[in-house]
């Protein structure tokens, strides 16, 4: 059924992802609401989006951010009403655009009330909804695996004399996907929001659904040691996925995206191959971890730019192979912003911010662009603990200092890691709170806004949102985008990143200068051959130059062009 081109719509666009809490405030309350997201649709059309990407404004006590669900078929007095929400869908569908919204169903809020009533006793017939376990000898939790966001992954249930597995917040608990009716509650809700309008989903943490239902202790032999190995892309995860399909994204034709946690390579080919009948794309991670050490996130490190640009080779040459499709993107709610990760969010900013994109939408796949992202926006300054929201970082700040470290040495972490580094409100113009809000927002607005926003921006031709709007053009023009195989250029260069994508017609290339200084990209002979004497085009380039394309190309700092070749 998803087989069709015309089925695959999705792959010729780009998804504009939105934190709805820091996006645009309509009431003055601090936190942004749907109205505000309506209210910005003519941006968001006007810079070539097709698919906006809600996260939850599910009922939700918000100790994640939303992602603790209490109530799947009702909007968060926060974000406004279920009128809003239809309203949203009126004004989208009025300028042809989709949404695809944010569904959490590895676990829910303990508030949610499955939960409150599996609590009760054992015999409840909401039991069976979640994971319950009797202790260990010791008295301890059942097995040694740890939450996601730091201790242990079992909360002791004082009622019962049970422990209820949380691989993530200890008020998120694990929904036991065994049970068959917890299937088909998942099914029914996604089925209410399908016939409400939406276009698809978004799947959160979505492969963490199958259990080993053995529980077994991790003996640490394989890294990290916390677990994942029993509950990552687990015994039955594509068969509960498919289910899925048949009963809801199949008969509704939705575009869906799972969320894929420490994923492999051929689960996600089968994932997102159109013969499964599993998701349309998969998001996968590895790219965003080439800057921890050791692979720990909450140990500072240098980036590591061939592990980078290899990653990136194996998911495209190997998704190509097996017929899978990727969801391309740098940025996103839980991660701080590239630009300040990946390049230079100072003096070489605009050039950066550019850069960044220009490599990564020339890849094979659909781009993804976070709120903030199209403008520039960087990591902002934190001054103080205090100044942060996120729970996993203030629980990481205590634990880092019980390892041994400093204050000032936990908080450098924070300020590196955060995943408040995205959240910080959307830079809309240089007036109060950026034009976010009227009144305090929720999370404090970067200082950098003045300089930094969208108004600023608008009307000049050679701004990074006006780059961001041209290669979202260029996706929908250029057929070798969806269609071109995956060929990297630049034999392990230290500063550059090059790469080709052919098909029958023709052959584009993307020349990116990762690095501050000025150097020369020179293309292999063998490659070289192939093209010389084509007429080549410079599609979108970063600088005043317009370089012409060569065997040799020089690049100034950050410098990223796209070519061509016929």
């Amino acid at each position: 059924m998803a087989n069709t081109p015309e089925q695959q719509w999705w792959r010729k666009s780009t998804v504009y992802q939105v934190y709805p809490k820091s996006f645009k405030d309509t009431t003055g309350s601090g936190t942004g609401d749907i109205k505000g997201l309506t209210r910005k649709l003519d941006y968001l059309q006007d810079l070539g989006i097709d698919i906006v990407w809600l996260q939850p404004v599910y009922v939700s006590p918000q100790n994640d951010n939303g992602y603790d669900v209490a109530d799947y078929r009702r909007i968060d007095p926060t974000f406004g009403t279920m009128e809003d929400f239809d309203e949203l869908m009126h004004e989208l569908k009025k300028r042809g655009m989709h949404l695809m919204t944010d569904i959490v169903v590895n676990h829910s809020s303990t508030e949610h009330p499955w939960f409150q009533e599996a609590r009760k006793s054992k015999d409840n017939a909401y039991r069976n909804y979640y994971i319950w376990k009797d202790a260990a000898p010791d008295g301890g939790p059942p097995n040694n695996w740890q939450s996601k966001f730091g201790g242990p992954a079992w909360q002791w249930e004082e009622t019962t004399g049970q422990y209820f597995l949380t691989l993530f917040d200890k008020t998120q608990a694990d929904l036991n996907w065994e049970n068959e009716q917890v299937r088909q509650e998942v099914a029914g809700l996604m089925i209410f929001w399908a016939e409400k309008g939406v276009s698809g989903f978004r799947m959160d943490v979505i492969n963490l659904i199958s259990k080993d239902q053995g529980f077994p202790e991790d003996d640490g032999s394989i890294s990290p040691g916390d677990g994942r190995r029993y509950y990552t892309d687990g015994p039955r995860v594509h068969e509960y996925i498919k289910e899925l399909y048949a009963k809801v994204f199949g008969p509704y034709n939705l575009v869906t995206v799972g969320e894929m946690s420490s994923t492999t390579l051929e689960h996600c080919i089968r994932y997102s191959n159109p013969e499964e009948k599993e998701f349309s794309m998969t998001f996968n991670f590895h790219h965003l971890k080439v800057d921890y050490r050791n692979g720990q996130k909450w140990e500072l490190n240098p980036y590591d730019f061939e592990e980078l640009k290899q990653l990136f080779t194996k998911w495209q040459s190997g998704m190509q192979r097996g017929g899978g499709w990727n969801a391309l993107f740098w940025n996103n709610h839980d991660q701080p912003r590239a630009l300040s990760r990946f390049a230079d969010d100072g003096i070489y900013r605009v050039e950066s911010a550019k850069m960044l994109a220009t490599t990564l939408h020339g890849l094979q796949g659909t781009p993804y662009v976070y709120q903030g992202e199209e403008i520039g926006m960087a990591n902002p300054k934190w001054l103080d603990i205090s100044e942060f929201n996120d729970i996993e970082s203030t629980n990481m700040f205590k634990i880092l200092q019980e390892r041994g470290l400093s204050a000032d040495e936990a908080l450098a972490i924070i300020r590196e890691r955060s995943r408040d580094n995205s959240r910080t409100p959307m830079q809309w113009d240089g007036t109060a709170n950026a034009g976010f809000t009227s009144g305090t927002p929720w999370l404090k607005v970067d200082e950098s806004y003045k300089e930094i926003n969208v108004k600023a921006q608008l009307g000049d031709p050679t701004s990074i949102l006006a780059h961001y709007r041209k290669l979202i053009r260029l996706r929908k023009q250029e057929e070798v985008l969806t269609n071109g195989r995956y060929v990297r250029l630049d034999e392990a260069h230290p500063q550059i990143y090059a790469y080709a994508r052919i098909n029958e017609t023709e052959i584009l290339v993307v020349v990116s200068n990762f690095s501050g200084e000025h150097v020369v990209f020179t293309a292999a002979e063998v490659f070289w051959e192939t093209v010389k004497g084509k007429e080549a085009e410079l599609l979108i380039g970063n600088t005043p130059q317009t370089p012409a394309w060569g065997q040799t190309v020089e690049l100034s700092p950050y410098a990223s062009y796209m070519w061509i070749i016929r």
